[in-house]
């Protein structure tokens, strides 16, 4: 196409940088706008049809409004990865106006990574799952504060009572101690400990709420997911949450390195020189899978569980997970007979993991269409 201009913008929460690369010209800065939906309008309206503009500006604090405003007026708009645009060594100097002309040079070029947007599903259902994520880090920083509190004052709970539990909570709120300023970080302690745990069963039973008004193809996946072993349902709707639509992943090694569970390597000429895993990639999809390659330790079987989550899927879908099992249990005693670290097993598990949660994700959304069809 003629005429085409490629747009580079440096987004911030009240400003955008902007610069604009003709197709075979200059790169040009176009100054500062307001990060309004209505100064961005106008900008559009000044750049020439939108049909003619491609734009594109890094992931960020800022979200995806502003892609969704573009594509709503008819602009092509990506969101590009920010750690994979070039950056040139000798380079010193960082403004808006330089940042908003590379990703417009490079965005000319073809050297930048465009990232998945998420559609509007998708986005309400991960915010919830990340609720729930921050959730239960604060209920774990709550009851330390407790825990710490009470062995300060060597109180030390009950032989034979698991921490945390409703009798150790009964136990510690009989303690009684003489000032009372104690008394008082006693109270407050425990009631965020309880405050924390109402929180997390209020935000559960929202993600349930939530996932009975997904789209079924994405009921689907979710429902296909708990099929494996150490996959519950918050689980399950984190992986979907995140990852969207599996198939989009033409390979699992693609899903592999999307969550940063590929090796490093550092290689030139015949020297090759391989790492730890990257770990760049999505950080949440790489802390479910691990904590999910840990039950992978145990020999296979199906569990009453188990059984129950699997009820009503596909034979497809439970073979896959029963190869997992098999799988993936062999790997794990294999690597520890060659003298492997478990936490060095257990990456590599959550890497081979990510393969048969491709091969379900990609096994269901090839058939759900067809299924809502004659539904339909």
């Amino acid at each position: 196409m003629k005429n085409v201009r490629f747009v580079g913008l440096d987004v911030h929460a009240e400003t955008i940088a902007v610069a604009v690369a003709e197709l075979n010209g200059e790169v040009r800065s176009l100054g500062v706008i307001p990060n309004r939906a209505e100064s961005v309008r106008r900008l559009i309206g000044k750049l020439g049809k939108p049909e003619q503009l491609r734009v594109c500006y890094e992931a960020g604090p800022t979200g995806y409004v502003l892609y969704w405003q573009l594509t709503q007026w008819g602009v092509h708009c990506e969101v590009v990865a920010p750690t994979l645009v070039p950056v040139k060594t000798g380079d010193r100097v960082k403004t808006d106006r330089r940042d908003a002309e590379k990703l417009a040079r490079c965005y000319r070029a073809g050297d930048l990574t465009r990232v998945w947007v998420p559609d509007a599903a998708h986005e309400a259902l991960r915010d919830l799952v990340r609720a729930r994520l921050a959730a239960k880090r604060d209920q774990l920083r709550a009851r330390h504060r407790l825990g710490k509190f009470l062995l300060r004052q060597g109180r030390r709970g009950p032989e034979g009572i698991t921490a945390w539990t409703g009798k150790y909570l009964a136990w510690v709120k009989q303690q009684r101690f003489e000032h009372e300023a104690q008394e008082a970080t006693l109270l407050d302690y425990l009631h965020e400990v309880e405050h924390v745990a109402e929180r997390i069963v209020r935000l559960e039973r929202s993600i349930d709420a939530a996932v009975e008004l997904m789209p079924e193809s994405m009921r689907a996946v979710i429902a296909g997911l708990q099929c494996m072993r150490g996959i519950a349902k918050v689980s399950a709707v984190t992986l979907a949450s995140e990852l969207g639509r599996i198939s989009r992943f033409a390979h699992a090694r693609q899903l592999m390195g999307y969550a940063g569970m590929v090796s490093r390597e550092h290689s030139s000429g015949e020297r090759i020189r391989r790492g730890s895993i990257s770990k760049a990639g999505n950080a949440h999809l790489r802390r479910i899978v691990t904590e999910a390659a840990w039950s992978y330790r145990h020999r296979p079987n199906i569990g009453k569980t188990l059984a129950a989550r699997q009820s009503g899927t596909s034979e497809t879908v439970k073979a896959i997970a029963w190869r997992a099992q098999q799988r993936l249990h062999a790997r794990y005693r294999s690597l520890l007979a060659r003298g492997k670290t478990k936490q060095k097993v257990v990456t590599a598990l959550g890497r081979e993991l990510l393969g048969f949660i491709w091969a379900i994700g990609c096994e269901l959304e090839r058939t759900q269409p067809q299924e809502v069809r004659r539904a339909a």
